[in-house]
C-alpha cells in the first residue's frame, strides 16, 4: 500500500510540474524579438553616425556662409573704397582741366606756362595723392606743327622718344608736373589706344581711362585718365562735333593703381584677412591685371567674391575680386557638435540595448526562478508527501508496537518482564520523539508550522518540564531549580506545546552536559524594572548576611549550587534585586496592574544556566545549526542529532523572540531567550477549565515556616515554591539561628514571634557543621519545655547516599525527606502526608485526564475503529476496551459505511486517512451525506426515525500523518478531531472530552 501511495504521490507531483512549466512556456514581446536587437544596434549606430554627419554638414554649410557673407562684405567694402578715392581724384584732375581751361585760353596773355603748371601741380599734389603726376597736352594739327615746334623749341616725339611722324593731329605734352616732366615733348596720340581714349574724351567731354600699363619711373601698373579741355565755352547739350572743335588739348593724369590700392589696404591694416585683386575686364576674355598677382595660388582659391568698380568711364570695365588668405579653418564646432551627438546617441543605443538585454536577462532569470520555484514546489509537496508516507509508514508500525506494549504493561507480569517492556516502551517513544522533531524541523522550514493561540498557565508547564529530568538529576546529584517572578502573570495566550518543547529542550541538553552543580531555570518579565531596595532584600536572623558560600575548591560563588556559572546574570548580585522587586511589589501593585493592562501582549525572559562542560568557542557559531554539535564525538559521547536547539531557534523566532547564549569552557552555558505571549482577560480566565497551578491546595495558607539554607539564590527559590503554597517563609543561613530563633535554654519566646510549623533544612547546612545534633537537641528541649507545638522537622536534599537517610533520621528529620527538584505540587503532597492535610479527597477529585475520568468517560460507549491494519486495529480496540468501551472494528471504509447506514447506535468513530480502495476522507464525506440526508428528512416532518435530534456521528482522524495539511483536509471533509499514532491516555481523553460528558461509576 505504501509503494503505491508513493507511486500515485511522485506521479501526480510529475504531472503538476509538467503543467506549470507548460503553462509558463509564452514570451513577451521582447523575448519573441530577442535576436534583432544586436541588428537594431548596428542600424541604430547608423543612424547616428548619419545624423551626425548631417549635423556636421549643417553646421560647416553655415560657417561656409557665414564666410562667403564676411568675405562679400569685406570685399564690397574695399571696392567702395577705391572706388570712392579714385572718385575724388578724378575730380581734382577735372577742376585742374577747367582752371587750365580757364587761365590758358580765356586769357590773352596766358595765365599759365610750364612753371606756373608745374609749381601749382607741385603745391596742390597732396591733393591728388594717387595721381603720380599730371600733364597736359595742347591739341596741334599738322598744318601748325612747324610753327609749333619752333614756338617751343622742341620736336614732337612719339613715346619711344622718336620723331612722330606726319599725322592730321597731334597731341604733344606742353605743362607737366615736375614727377612727370620726362613726358615734355611726347604726343599723346602717337599710340593707337591712346588716340582712341583722346579722340573718345575729347567726343564725349568725360574722363576716360586707359588700359593698365607700366608706369613710366616707378614701373607700378597703372592707367591715364585723361579729361578734355575745351577753349570756348560749350553751349547746352553741345553735339559731338561742336565739342570736337572747340577742343583745345588734352589733360591727362596717370594714375599709380597698385599704389592706391596698397594704400587702401594700409588703412584697413587690421581687417588682411584676404587677398584683392583689381582687373581691367572690358575684354571679358581677356581681363587685365591691374593689381595683384595674375597667377598667385596662395590663399583659399574655392571661395573668391567679386565687386564691381566704376571709375567714370563707361567704356572701360573694372572688377575687384577678394579671396581668404587662408583656407578655411577646421569647424571644431561642428566637429564636436556632432561627435557628442553622435557619442550621446550611441550611448542611448548601448543603454537602451542595455536595458532590453537586461530585461531579456531579467525575465530568463524569472522564467528559470519560476522554473525553479515549480520544482521547488513541487519537490515540497513531495517532500510533504514523503514526510506524510514516512510518517505514516514508521508510525502505523511503532503504534502497534507502543499499543502492545502498553497493553502488555496491563497485564500480571514479573519485575524483569516489566522491565524489559518498560525499557522497550521508552525506546519506542524516544524513537517517536525523534521523528516528532524531523518533521518539525522539516515543518519549520517550509514554514507550515502554525503556533496555537490558547490560555495556558507557564508555571505549571516549567513544573511537568522539572518533572521528566527529576530522576536523572537526583541520579546525577545536580541541583534542577526553576523560579518564575511573581510579576509574570498567571495565565498567557500562546501555544503551550511548543513553549514545553523549547524548555524541554534546553534543559534536556544542560542535563546531557551537566556532571556537576546545578542547573537553574528562571523566568521573569523582559522589561527592564527600577529596584526597589530600602534594605536587605531578604530577611535573615540572627546575624544572617548576604555571603556566597565556598566551593570545594575554596572559591566562592553565589550561584544556585556554589558553583561558577558562564555569567553573574543568575548570581545573587544579580539575583537579588529581583527578589527586592517582589517583596516590595505590593507597595506598587496597582500601577503595575495598570500598566500591564494597557498592554495586550508580554514579553518573558527565559533562562536556562548549568555548570555544565560549556562550548567551545570554536564551535559556539553553529551551536543552533541542525544536526551539528561540537565535535563528532558528542554525539558518541552524549547522544542526541544536535537538532533540538535549532528548533527551539525557530520556534522562538515564531514566538516573536530571539535566542543567544553565553558559554565558557569547562564552566557551563546559559541559554536566554524572549518570547511574546498575550495576555489573557480576567473573563476568560474565568470560562477556562482551572489550569494545575489553581489546583495547589489551599491548607497551607498563613503556616510558618523557617528555612535553612547557606545558599542565597537556592534560599531564594525554595521561599520561591513555598510562598505558591501561601506559607510564610524566614531564611536563616544555619541551624543555629533557626534555635536562636525559636528560644534558648528553656525561656519562653519572647515578643509577639510565634514559633514556626515547619523548619526546612537543606541537606547542606545539616552537614556542614558539628554543632548539628547539639543544635537539634536544644530545639527539641526548648520544645518540651514550652506547650508550643513542636515544629515538624523536613530535610530537603538532591540525593542520598548509601547511610545518610539513618543518619538523617537519627539527628531529628524523623518526619520526611523531600527530594529535589521542588515542585509545588510535590512539596504540597509532601506537607498534606507530614502535617496531616488534606488526606481525604472527595471520589470525584481526580484529575480530569486520568485513567479514572477516562473510564467515567468512555465507559458503555459504542465506538467504531475503522483501520485496513489489523495490529493497529487490536491496539485501538485494546485501548478503548480498558476505559470499558464496547469496541466494534471495521476493515475498510466500505464496511464503515455498511455499519453507519441510518439509523446506527454508535457513539463515535475512530477513523483511519489512508485505506485502500476509499480512504478515511471519503467514507467520511460519505457518512456526512448520509447524515445530511437523515436530517433533512427528519426536519421534513418524516416519522421512523427513533433517535432525536439531528444527525451527527463524531468522527475522529486516527491516523500516523502528522502533516498539517492533512489536519486542514480532515476538517474540510467533515470530521471532528484528530488523534495521531500512537495514541496514549492523554491523546484519547484529549479527543473525546468535548463529545462526552462524564458520569460517576455504579
Amino acid at each position: 500500500m505504501g509503494g503505491n501511495l508513493k507511486t500515485q504521490s511522485h506521479h501526480s507531483v510529475a504531472v503538476r510540474l509538467n503543467e506549470q512549466m507548460g503553462a509558463k512556456k509564452g514570451f513577451t514581446f521582447i523575448q519573441a524579438y530577442r535576436a534583432w536587437f544586436p541588428k537594431l544596434l548596428m542600424l541604430w549606430i547608423l543612424v547616428m553616425a548619419y545624423l551626425s554627419l548631417s549635423i556636421y554638414n549643417y553646421m560647416d554649410a553655415d560657417n561656409k556662409v557665414r564666410r562667403v557673407e564676411v568675405l562679400s562684405s569685406m570685399c564690397d567694402q574695399r571696392a567702395r573704397m577705391l572706388q570712392d578715392q579714385f572718385n575724388v581724384s578724378v575730380n581734382h584732375v577735372h577742376a585742374l582741366a577747367i582752371l587750365v581751361s580757364t587761365f590758358h585760353y580765356l586769357k590773352n596773355p596766358s595765365a599759365i606756362d610750364q612753371e606756373t603748371f608745374a609749381e601749382y601741380t607741385a603745391r596742390t599734389a597732396f591733393e591728388r595723392p594717387l595721381l603720380s603726376g599730371v600733364a597736359y597736352a595742347q591739341r596741334v594739327v599738322n598744318s601748325e606743327r612747324e610753327s609749333f615746334e619752333r614756338q617751343n623749341g622742341w620736336t614732337i616725339k612719339t613715346m619711344e622718344r622718336e620723331p612722330s611722324p606726319i599725322r592730321d593731329e597731334y597731341a604733344p605734352v606742353i605743362f607737366s608736373q615736375e614727377t612727370v616732366s620726362y613726358i615734355e615733348s611726347i604726343d599723346m596720340m602717337s599710340g593707337e589706344e591712346d588716340r582712341e581714349n583722346i579722340l573718345r574724351a575729347r567726343a564725349t567731354g568725360k574722363a576716360v581711362l586707359t588700359s593698365p600699363f607700366r608706369l613710366l619711373g616707378s614701373h607700378h601698373l597703372g592707367v591715364v585718365l585723361t579729361f578734355p579741355v575745351y577753349k570756348s565755352k560749350l553751349p547746352p547739350n553741345p553735339s559731338v562735333e561742336e565739342r570736337i572743335k572747340a577742343a583745345s588739348g588734352y589733360l591727362g593724369g596717370a594714375f599709380d593703381v597698385e599704389s592706391l590700392v596698397e594704400n587702401l589696404l594700409g588703412q584697413l591694416a587690421g581687417n588682411q584677412a584676404i587677398m584683392v585683386y583689381v582687373y581691367d575686364v572690358t575684354k571679358s576674355s581677356d581681363p587685365l591685371i591691374m593689381y595683384g598677382h595674375q597667377y598667385h595660388q596662395d590663399g583659399d582659391m574655392s571661395l573668391l567674391h567679386e565687386s564691381k568698380l566704376d571709375f567714370g568711364d563707361p567704356f572701360r570695365k573694372h572688377q575687384m575680386i577678394c579671396r581668404y588668405h587662408h583656407k578655411a579653418p577646421t569647424s571644431w564646432t561642428a566637429i564636436n557638435t556632432a561627435f557628442l551627438f553622435f557619442v550621446i546617441g550611441l550611448l542611448v543605443g548601448y543603454i537602451l540595448y542595455g536595458a532590453a538585454m537586461h530585461i531579456v536577462k531579467v525575465e530568463d532569470d524569472f522564467r528559470e526562478m519560476e522554473e525553479l520555484k515549480v520544482r521547488a514546489e513541487a519537490a515540497d509537496v513531495a517532500k510533504s508527501q514523503f514526510l506524510a508516507t514516512v510518517s505514516h509508514e514508521i508510525r502505523t508500525p511503532m503504534n502497534g508496537i507502543l499499543g502492545m506494549l502498553a497493553l502488555l504493561l496491563d497485564t500480571a507480569l514479573s519485575g524483569t518482564q516489566r522491565d524489559y517492556a518498560q525499557t522497550a516502551q521508552a525506546c519506542g517513544k524516544a524513537l517517536i520523539a525523534l521523528i516528532n522533531e524531523v518533521l518539525d524541523r522539516a515543518k519549520i522550514e517550509a514554514g507550515r508550522l502554525e503556533l496555537e493561540q490558547v490560555p495556558f498557565g507557564i508555571r505549571s508547564i516549567l513544573d511537568d518540564v522539572l518533572s521528566l529530568f527529576s530522576e536523572k538529576s537526583r541520579n546525577m546529584g545536580i541541583e534542577l531549580a526553576v523560579f518564575v517572578s511573581d510579576k509574570v502573570p498567571e495565565i498567557f495566550i500562546g501555544d503551550p506545546g511548543r513553549f514545553r518543547q523549547i524548555i524541554t529542550n534546553l534543559v534536556g541538553n544542560s542535563i546531557k552536559f551537566t556532571e556537576r552543580g546545578h542547573i537553574f531555570v528562571k523566568v521573569h518579565l523582559a522589561e527592564p524594572s527600577k529596584a526597589m531596595i530600602n534594605g536587605k532584600s531578604m530577611t535573615y536572623l540572627n546575624g544572617g548576611s548576604d555571603e556566597g558560600v565556598k566551593t570545594s575548591v575554596g572559591r566562592q560563588f553565589k550561584t544556585l549550587s556554589g558553583c561558577e556559572a558562564a555569567d553573574d546574570q543568575n548570581s545573587w548580585d544579580t539575583f537579588k534585586h529581583l527578589i527586592a522587586n517582589e517583596e516590595h511589589r505590593t507597595d506598587v501593585s496597582s500601577n503595575v496592574a495598570a500598566n500591564n493592562e494597557a498592554s495586550e501582549h508580554v514579553t518573558l525572559m527565559v533562562s536556562v544556566e548549568d555548570t555544565g562542560i560549556g562550548i567551545p568557542l570554536c564551535a559556539q557559531e553553529r551551536v543552533f545549526m541542525p544536526f551539528m554539535q561540537a565535535d563528532s564525538s558528542t554525539s558518541r559521547h552524549y547522544g542526541g542529532t544536535g537538532i533540538g536547539l535549532s528548533i527551539s531557534k525557530c520556534l522562538v523566532e515564531l514566538m516573536g523572540g530571539r535566542i543567544n547564549f553565553i558559554s565558557r569552557p569547562h564552566v557551563g552555558s546559559t541559554f536566554s531567550f524572549t518570547a511574546n505571549f498575550g495576555r489573557c482577560k480576567e473573563n476568560v480566565v474565568s470560562d477556562l477549565k482551572k489550569p494545575k497551578l489553581e489546583d495547589l491546595p489551599s491548607n497551607f495558607r498563613g503556616l510558618r515556616s523557617i528555612l535553612v539554607d547557606g545558599k542565597l539564590v537556592r534560599a531564594a527559590v525554595t521561599k520561591y515554591h513555598l510562598k505558591r503554597l501561601g506559607i510564610l517563609v524566614e531564611v536563616v543561613s544555619s541551624i543555629k539561628m533557626a534555635v536562636a530563633f525559636c528560644g534558648r535554654n528553656g525561656s519562653a519566646t519572647s515578643g509577639n514571634i510565634v514559633p514556626p510549623d515547619i523548619i526546612l533544612v537543606e541537606k547542606d547546612a545539616w552537614i556542614s557543621g558539628e554543632e548539628c545534633d547539639l543544635n537539634i537537641q536544644q530545639l527539641e528541649w526548648k520544645q518540651n519545655g514550652h506547650i508550643y507545638k513542636l515544629p515538624k522537622m523536613i530535610l530537603l536534599a538532591t540525593n542520598f547516599g548509601e547511610g545518610e537517610f539513618d543518619n538523617a533520621k537519627a539527628a531529628g528529620f524523623t518526619d520526611t525527606v523531600i527530594m529535589k527538584p521542588l515542585r509545588a505540587s510535590m512539596v504540597a503532597a509532601c506537607l498534606q502526608q507530614v502535617l496531616g492535610i488534606g488526606k481525604k479527597r472527595q471520589q470525584g477529585k481526580e484529575l480530569p485526564n486520568g485513567s479514572n475520568f477516562l473510564q467515567s468517560l468512555l465507559s458503555g460507549k459504542k465506538i467504531l475503529v475503522v483501520d485496513d491494519n489489523k495490529v493497529n486495529r487490536r491496539v485501538a480496540e485494546g485501548a478503548l476496551k480498558k476505559f470499558r468501551a464496547d469496541v466494534v472494528c471495521a476493515d475498510s471504509g466500505k464496511a464503515a459505511l455498511h455499519l453507519l447506514q441510518i439509523p446506527h447506535n454508535f457513539d463515535a468513530c475512530f477513523m483511519d486517512i489512508q485505506m485502500p480502495e476509499m480512504d478515511g476522507f471519503e467514507a467520511t464525506r460519505r457518512i456526512r451525506q448520509m447524515e445530511s440526508k437523515a436530517n433533512g428528512e427528519i426536519n421534513g416532518g418524516l416519522e421512523g426515525v427513533a433517535r432525536k435530534g439531528e444527525w451527527h456521528l463524531p468522527v475522529l482522524a486516527m491516523t500516523a500523518d502528522v502533516i498539517h495539511a492533512t489536519y486542514d483536509e480532515c476538517l474540510k471533509c467533515g470530521m471532528d478531531g484528530y488523534v495521531s499514532k500512537p495514541f496514549e491516555e492523554e491523546n484519547l481523553y484529549q479527543a473525546v472530552a468535548k463529545f462526552f460528558k462524564s458520569k460517576p461509576e455504579s
